[in-house]
C-alpha cells in the first residue's frame, strides 16, 4: 500500500519532466464571416452566432447593427477596424473615442493591462495617453486642456507617455483617472487638437497569439523569440524552486528503497530537516496570518468612502446612459467603477442647503458603517452644485417590487427571514448610528435585496443631508408619503422624535409584507383579528409553519405602531420577537386607527377578502 501511494505523486513528475507540450494551431472548419466594412474574419476569430467548430470561442466578437464588429477586453468594448492574418495583429479602436469626439474612453486600460490577456500578448506600439483630473487649472499644461471634460471648479488634461504616470509626475492636486494605448505619440506632445482626436480614432494594434493563450493556461511561460529571422511565440517550462524541491525530494525516496547507507541518511538526516523546514514555515505563515488580520483590522478602521469628482461620476455611469428609478432624494443610475469593472448604483441627488463642509463629513462618518443588512456606501461625490453617492449595486431591486407583485410571490420562510434581517440592520444602526436615529425612512422602497436576497436598507442617512426635503412634508400628504410616519414625526403632540419612530416605520413594513399590499393603515383590526386566540390566519398554499411565521410577523408589527412611542417595543424587542415562538408573545393592545388621529387623509377601507387575495404563495425565493 505504501509503494502504491508513493507512486500516485510521481505520474504528474514524469508528465512534467518528458512530456512538455508543444502548441500547434488547430485544424478547425474553415470559416469566413463578415460584418461591415470588416470582410472575410477567419480563424482564430469568429463572430457570436457563427457554427460550431468556425473559429476559437475565445476570439469571439459579435456585431453591432450589422455595420461593426465589437471586440470585448478586460471589461472594454472596442471597434475592430482591421485583421492582419499574416503578421497575427488586429486593430482595435475604443468605442467611445471612434468617432473623433472629445470624450473619455469607455474603459481605462493602460498598456500593461492591454497585455495581460493571454490572447493577445504584446502591443505594436508603446505609447499610452493618460487624463487625469486636476482641481485646479494648470497654467503650463493649457494646451493639453480637454475641454469638454473640465469645468468651471476641475480640469481634465491629457499625457502622452510610453509608460504609466508615476503620482510625482502629475501636479499634486490632480489624479489619473483614464488611460488608453495609442498607435504612437502625439505629434505636438501635449497639445489636445483635432490631430490629438485622430490620433485616439485611429486607436492601436495588438499581437494575437492561441499558442500563447493556451501556453498561460497550462501555466507555463509565453515569450516572443527570433526564429530563423522571423519573430514568434514561444512556450517555455517554468522550473521554479517548487519543482526543484520536488524533484530532489523524489530523488531521495526512491533511493532508499535500493540503497541501505541513503535510507539511513534519510532516516537521521533528512527527515529532521523536512519536520525542522516544516515547522519554520508553519511558524512563518502564522506570524504572516497575524500581520495580516492585524493589518485588515487596521484598514477597517481607516477605511472611508472614496471621493469621486463630477467627471468620474459621468465617466462611471457612461454619462448616465442607464436610470435604474426616481425617488424623493434623487434619481439612481447603474455605473461600473474603473478600473476593476465592479457594478455600483450612482444617486445624483436633489439640491440641498446643506453646506459642503457639513455634506462631507456626514458621509465620511455614515460611509464607514458596515453590516450585512445595511447598504455599503463605497464612495461619494460633492463638487459645487453637483452631489451624488455611490453604493453597491443590487441585482434583486428593491423589496416593494417583490412583496406587491402580483407575479412574483415570496414564501412566509423567506419574507420571516427578510424582516428578521431588516430588524438587525436597523438594530445595528441605532446602535452604531446616533445620527440616524429617528430618520432611518424605513419602507419597502428602502430596502434592497442583493444577489442572495439579503436585505439591505438603503438611504437611512438622506433624511439628515437634505433636511429640508425631509422636514417640508406636511399633515397634508399623501397616504404613500406617510404611510410609515410615526405620530410623532407628524405632530409633536405625540412626542418626541426617538428610535421608537423607526420601530414605528418598521411595524408598518411588517404588516405590508403580511398583508401584500402598500395601504394597510386603514386594516389595522383586520389584522389585530389574525392574532387572536381562536382564530388562525387563512393563508391559500401556506404551510402549518409558514401560518405560524405570518401571525407571528402581524403581532411584532402591532406592536411597533403603538399609538404611545412609550408602549412600542425596542427594535431588539422586535427582533427577539420574530426569533422567539409564536406562543410567547403576549397579544398587543388594538392600535388606534391611523386616520382617526389625521394622520393620513380620506382612505377606502380594505375588506378582509381583499386582503387575502394577494396572499397566496405560489413559490419561494
Amino acid at each position: 500500500m505504501e509503494k502504491q501511494a508513493s507512486a500516485a505523486p510521481l505520474f504528474p513528475l514524469f508528465i512534467f519532466l518528458f512530456f512538455v507540450p508543444s502548441f500547434h494551431a488547430r485544424t478547425l472548419q474553415q470559416c469566413s464571416s463578415s460584418c461591415g466594412d470588416l470582410k472575410n474574419i477567419g480563424y482564430p476569430f469568429r463572430l457570436e452566432g457563427d457554427p460550431a467548430g468556425c473559429g476559437d470561442v475565445g476570439f469571439q466578437l459579435s456585431c453591432q447593427n450589422n455595420n461593426a464588429t465589437i471586440l470585448n477586453l478586460r471589461g472594454g468594448k472596442y471597434y475592430v477596424k482591421a485583421i492582419s492574418y499574416g503578421e497575427r495583429t488586429i486593430r482595435i479602436v475604443d468605442v467611445n473615442l471612434a468617432d473623433g469626439r472629445c470624450g473619455l474612453p469607455y474603459r481605462s486600460l493602460s498598456m500593461g493591462e492591454a497585455t495581460e490577456d493571454g490572447r493577445f500578448p504584446s502591443l505594436i506600439t508603446f505609447w499610452q495617453a493618460n487624463f487625469f483630473n486636476c482641481s485646479g487649472r494648470i497654467p503650463e499644461l493649457a494646451d493639453s486642456r480637454v475641454p469638454c471634460l473640465s469645468g468651471n471648479t476641475f480640469h481634465v488634461y491629457v499625457n502622452f507617455s510610453n509608460r504609466n504616470l508615476f503620482p510625482y509626475e502629475i501636479p499634486g492636486t490632480c489624479r489619473v483617472i483614464s488611460r488608453v494605448p495609442t498607435s504612437s505619440k502625439n505629434e505636438l506632445n501635449y497639445a489636445y487638437n483635432e490631430t490629438t482626436l485622430k490620433l485616439l480614432a485611429s486607436g492601436f494594434d495588438l499581437r494575437w497569439s492561441v499558442e500563447c493563450r493556451d501556453c498561460q493556461a497550462l501555466g507555463y511561460s509565453c515569450v516572443y523569440r527570433s526564429n530563423n529571422d522571423q519573430r514568434i511565440f514561444q512556450c517555455e517550462t517554468i522550473y521554479d524552486e517548487y519543482y526543484v524541491a520536488q524533484l530532489l525530494f523524489y530523488m531521495a525516496y526512491l533511493a532508499s528503497y535500493f540503497i541501505f547507507d541513503i535510507a539511513m541518511v534519510v532516516r537521521f538526516i533528512f527527515v529532521p530537516l523536512v519536520v525542522f523546514a516544516f515547522l519554520l514555515h508553519k511558524c512563518l505563515t502564522s506570524r504572516k496570518t497575524v500581520v495580516d488580520a492585524e493589518s485588515l483590522g487596521l484598514g477597517l478602521k481607516l477605511s472611508t468612502p472614496k471621493r469621486y469628482s463630477y467627471t468620474e461620476i459621468l465617466a462611471m455611469t457612461n454619462n448616465l446612459e442607464r436610470k435604474l428609478g426616481q425617488g424623493e432624494f434623487g434619481s439612481v443610475y447603474k455605473g461600473q467603477l474603473l478600473p476593476n469593472g465592479c457594478l455600483v448604483a450612482v444617486k445624483l441627488l436633489v439640491e440641498s442647503k446643506i453646506s459642503e463642509e457639513n455634506f462631507v463629513n456626514q458621509v465620511s462618518s455614515l460611509g464607514k458603517i458596515e453590516h450585512a443588512n445595511v447598504i455599503k456606501l463605497v464612495g461619494f461625490c460633492s463638487q459645487g452644485s453637483k452631489r451624488a453617492l455611490v453604493y453597491d449595486y443590487m441585482p434583486n431591486g428593491s423589496l416593494d417590487k417583490h412583496i406587491f407583485s402580483h407575479s412574483v410571490h415570496l414564501s412566509w420562510e423567506k419574507l420571516h427571514e427578510l424582516a428578521l434581517g431588516i430588524a438587525q440592520g436597523i438594530e445595528f444602526l441605532h446602535i452604531t448610528c446616533a445620527a440616524c436615529v429617528g430618520r432611518l425612512n424605513i419602507k419597502p422602497q428602502n430596502v434592497l435585496l442583493d444577489q442572495n436576497f439579503v436585505p439591505k436598507i438603503t438611504d437611512f442617512f438622506l433624511a439628515k443631508l437634505t433636511p429640508e426635503k425631509y422636514d417640508s412634508v406636511s399633515i397634508g400628504a399623501s397616504n404613500e408619503v406617510t404611510e410609515h410616519m410615526a405620530p410623532e414625526s407628524i405632530s409633536r403632540d405625540y412626542g418626541a422624535v426617538s428610535c421608537k419612530t423607526d420601530v414605528y416605520s418598521f411595524g408598518m413594513l411588517l404588516l405590508q409584507m403580511a398583508g401584500r399590499r402598500r395601504n394597510v393603515s386603514e386594516s389595522t383590526s383586520w389584522f389585530y383579528d389574525q392574532v387572536g386566540d381562536t382564530k388562525d390566519v387563512q393563508l391559500e398554499g401556506a404551510t402549518e409553519n409558514g401560518t405560524i411565521l405570518a401571525r407571528k410577523m402581524i403581532a411584532a408589527g402591532l406592536w411597533c405602531i403603538q399609538t404611545n412611542a412609550s408602549d412600542r417595543p425596542s427594535i431588539t424587542g422586535v427582533v427577539e420577537m420574530l426569533q422567539g415562538e409564536f406562543e410567547d408573545l403576549q397579544k398587543p393592545p388594538k392600535p388606534v386607527s391611523l386616520s382617526q388621529h389625521g394622520h393620513t387623509g380620506e382612505l377606502q377601507s380594505d375588506s378582509p377578502k381583499q386582503l387575502l387575495i394577494p396572499m397566496s404563495v405560489e413559490r419561494s425565493a
